[in-house]
């Protein structure tokens, strides 16, 4: 029941929203959609952003389709194990940009 933090490869950003994905099929999916209270680290440099927020799941054709354009490969290996692509993105959240030492901005989403 303890979440564990964990690297995402995939995210875009498509209007307003930062979506990431895994696969259905894998423990951190099923994680997520039991528990979606969840925080986001992203590294850019010596600037990090911190963002939190409820997991909401996509299913949407348009975006997968981004998502194999974006990552061929990987949705290759998908398509012939038969794997799918489980989209998220946060709503009701709140992100922070920091540096080493401060708060450079911090907005609700």
């Amino acid at each position: 029941d303890q979440p564990k933090g964990r690297p995402f490869g995939f995210h875009m950003l498509d209007g307003d929203k930062l979506y990431f994905g895994c696969g259905t099929f894998k423990n951190v999916f099923h994680q997520l959609t039991a528990n979606p209270k969840v925080e986001v680290l992203a590294l850019s440099g010596d600037e990090f952003m911190r963002y939190d927020g409820t997991v909401k799941r996509v299913e949407d054709e348009r975006l997968l389709g981004k998502v194999r354009e974006a990552m061929p490969q990987i949705m290759a290996l998908y398509d012939k194990n038969g794997w799918e692509m489980g989209l998220f993105y946060l709503e009701n959240g709140h992100a922070e940009i920091r540096g080493m030492l401060d708060l450079k901005e911090e907005f609700d989403v």
